[in-house]
């Protein structure tokens, strides 16, 4: 059943098998397996892609169910052993420049937890993709779910250290090359909002897919991209980067750890989410334009 959920989630034998880490035919054989058993086709075979016939339609989401309800009953078994193992969903950004650099201390207070790191961007099945945590970005918002803030977000303008002197006011934006991020949530716009200036009127620039691209673009001097504490931490830091047209102004969004309800009291769990809040809030009290508001103490999981 779980090799046929899986084909029917990805309509794919070979996806099926990577997101399993089996092979293609393995997949293939369990599935003629149960569909033997069943006495009913599940998929039309095509050549380079499946199709769920009727009654594969009808049976995926009440397999679905069967085994996310398997899954939940195991994670809230009470006293249940540590497993020593930890899956994270992470943002790539955020993996790459707040969590990665800091991952060797948690791996040194906690030796015997092993963490496998997940930055890819699909939505998260905590109990098929087999995720413990999953950090993200967003409001809150996840129905059934655990969330606790993090941090919020605050953006500033940031740009190579040569360019800022020519940097004084907003309207010096006009003649300098604005870096915008695709995909983000509140971008230049929401900038402009949260510090009363009026960015209408500027346009043009580049457009890149990751808050990485559009970084590492200002870092070379190419324009002026927006910064969002604490992923510039590092960059500022090393004067890599450097705020103009500040203070940073705070979002409406912030970073979230989302899980189970049922994975709150497990060892690993807890471990991890007591050592980033903690990583966290070490950071928010080294930055002089830091409030309370920024670090939430993870009480709800004591």
């Amino acid at each position: 059943m779980r090799l046929f959920e899986a084909a029917g989630r990805h309509l794919s034998y070979k996806a099926a098998a990577e997101d399993l880490h089996l092979t293609p035919s393995a997949i293939s054989h369990g599935v003629q397996t149960l569909e033997e058993w069943l006495g009913v086709e599940l998929f039309i075979r095509g050549k380079r892609f499946l199709t769920l016939t009727e009654a594969g339609a009808i049976y995926l989401p009440k397999v679905q169910a069967a085994l996310d309800m398997l899954a939940r009953a195991s994670e809230s078994v009470p006293g249940r052993r540590p497993t020593g193992r930890l899956a994270v969903s992470v943002p790539p950004t955020f993996g790459m420049r707040w969590l990665l650099p800091r991952l060797l201390r948690f791996n040194e207070r906690h030796p015997r937890i092993e963490v496998t790191v997940d930055t890819s961007q699909r939505q998260v099945d905590f109990s098929r993709d087999g995720i413990d945590i999953a950090i993200r970005m967003g409001r809150g918002d996840w129905p059934g779910l655990h969330a606790t803030c993090l941090v919020r977000e605050k953006l500033v303008p940031v740009c190579a250290p040569h360019l800022a002197p020519t940097i004084r006011s907003a309207d010096d934006l006009r003649r300098m090359t604005l870096l915008h991020v695709i995909r983000a949530s509140e971008d230049w716009a929401a900038w402009g909002t949260f510090a009363g200036v009026d960015v209408a009127n500027i346009t043009g620039g580049l457009r890149f897919d990751s808050i990485q691209m559009a970084l590492e673009a200002a870092v070379s001097g190419i324009g002026v991209a927006l910064g969002r504490l604490p992923l510039v931490d590092s960059d500022l830091a090393a004067n890599r980067l450097v705020q103009v047209l500040g203070p940073p102004r705070f979002c409406s969004t912030g970073y979230w750890l989302v899980m189970q309800r049922e994975t709150v009291q497990r060892p690993e769990v807890r471990a991890f989410c007591s050592w980033i809040n903690g990583e966290l809030k070490s950071s928010a009290d080294k930055d002089p334009s830091n409030d309370d508001s920024l670090a939430v103490h993870l009480h709800a999981m004591a």
